[in-house]
């Protein structure tokens, strides 16, 4: 029930570089969905769901990138800017960003792998195709959902701007949830 790490990221970033941002941010992560459906058609995710060693390593990565991002939200203090003034991070660079907090999610995959699969019938003739349209379907949703979240955000960033101190709470509230979600990783045991 609570929100995923691509739900924060895009979040954040509509936060911080308002509605424009946040949809970018939302489109980076739904691309990041794009590894994990390529892994569940071709068997790779059946690889991470039964080797130890492998599910281990992309959740340490994905572990570390959490907390490598709550490291930096958690010790950011500068004061957001408005858009024209904020020309740090490329739309190609929160893109990246996004698409690596997708991907280093070993549960995603799993979840293509365990979940999708149970909506295509063995009985029919093309499942792969079933198989695209439904991911397609949920990446058109995440994309959807997403970028409500951040053009959400990006209309509430005014009055979130003029009050350094919720901008403050704000980022220590972002980094707690990364540092959480980088702990609910770590536990997470392969289904």
């Amino acid at each position: 029930m609570t929100p995923g790490v691509g739900a924060l990221f895009t979040l954040s970033e509509g936060l911080a570089r308002g509605a424009r941002g946040g949809v970018v941010a939302a489109f980076g992560c739904t691309l990041g969905i794009v590894p994990h459906l390529a892994a569940a058609v071709t068997g790779t995710a059946a690889l991470l769901r039964a080797s130890g060693v492998a599910f281990e390593v992309v959740k340490v990565a994905g572990v570390g990138y959490l907390l490598a991002l709550a490291v930096a939200t958690w010790r950011d203090r500068s004061e957001l800017l408005v858009e024209h003034e904020l020309r740090r991070r490329s739309a190609g660079r929160v893109i990246l960003a996004a698409v690596l907090a997708n991907l280093l999610n070993p549960k995603l995959t799993i979840f293509f792998f365990a979940f999708l699969p149970q909506f295509v019938p063995r009985s029919s003739g093309n499942q792969l195709r079933q198989m695209l349209v439904l991911s397609g379907v949920f990446m058109l949703m995440t994309l959807l959902v997403f970028a409500a979240y951040g053009a959400c955000a990006g209309l509430v960033r005014q009055r979130v701007i003029a009050r350094p101190g919720v901008v403050l709470r704000v980022r220590k509230l972002f980094a707690a949830s990364f540092v959480a979600l980088g702990a609910k990783l770590a536990f997470a045991a392969r289904s």
